[in-house]
């Protein structure tokens, strides 16, 4: 498996899990009670085209409720797949393989679509150049996951949260008194930290360069300015473009030359995969 689509570590994916079986099970799944238990099969099927992330917790419910079911899968995490694909088979005891159906395939689908639209994104980009990141606008407790769907879509992250890079704003910037001021403050108190500034005009563009920052954040430019700014830079520090993103105008961004376009709708705006678990032997095809 590529680097780039190493899973968070087991305890991540388990405390995932945990929460959503708890919210769902609660005190126990009072339907699936009176089923006889007794070994039975199940396959996954994906019913629609997509990129495939989430198998680590998929994996993980239904090993919470059965230790010893066996999962085969036919795919691998990041694949594209066609409409009609048979993802995995299952073997298990039936009353685990149905209490454990809707987490599973909850935490699939939403990380698969996280996945299948940053793979959009980054298609549009192909050649130029320039890498799509995610930003933190994240559903809430999934924040780790769904930046692994988004490597799985061929994306790159963003910072993770508040505590892994200096990223500088317009709030924390008038605070300071000055762009220079809050960059030195930057610099004293986090020095192994990376440090991005946004800049709202040119001129803060040219202050950002002269102080020295790991990325600058041109926060909607017009296309006039985008431009501009890339030419200012030179290619002295990497330029990232944020806000009023979407899908059709992602191209002539980044043919204007700028290093990363961010994206909040990877993983705000999630279209999940529609995805279904039932239980027998695929059909024959």
């Amino acid at each position: 498996m590529s680097p780039a689509l190493l899973p968070p570590g087991a305890a991540q994916v388990e405390a995932d899990v945990a929460r959503a079986l708890a919210e769902d099970i609660g005190s126990g799944d009072v339907t699936a009670a009176l089923l006889p238990d007794r070994p039975d099969r199940a396959y996954l099927l994906c019913k629609q085209d997509a990129v495939i992330a989430g198998r680590p917790w998929f994996d993980a419910t239904h090993r919470a409720l059965d230790p010893d079911v066996q999962i085969d899968w036919q795919v691998a995490e990041g694949d594209a797949v066609k409409a009609g694909t048979v993802l995995a088979t299952l073997q298990g005891r039936n009353r685990s393989l149905v209490s454990a159906e809707r987490t599973s395939l909850n935490f699939l689908q939403t990380l698969s679509g996280t996945a299948t639209t940053t793979a959009r994104y980054v298609a549009a980009v192909a050649g130029t150049g320039t890498r799509i990141l995610d930003t933190r606008k994240t559903l809430p407790g999934l924040r780790v996951a769904q930046k692994y769907a988004v490597r799985c879509g061929g994306g790159d992250n963003h910072r993770l949260g508040l505590f892994d890079t200096v990223m500088l704003k317009e709030n924390h910037i008038r605070a300071a008194g000055s762009l220079s001021a809050a960059v030195h403050a930057a610099r004293a108190q986090w020095t192994q930290l990376p440090l991005v500034v946004e800049v709202e005009d040119l001129d803060q563009l040219r202050e950002a360069l002269a102080v020295g920052c790991d990325r600058i954040l041109i926060d909607d430019f017009d296309a006039d300015l985008r431009r501009e700014a890339v030419k200012i830079a030179a290619g002295r520090i990497p330029l990232e473009v944020s806000g009023s993103v979407d899908l059709a105008g992602l191209r002539a961004i980044a043919e204007d030359g700028v290093d990363c376009i961010s994206i909040g709708g990877l993983t705000k705006h999630v279209q999940a995969i529609d995805l279904s678990l039932k239980l027998g032997d695929p059909p024959k095809r």
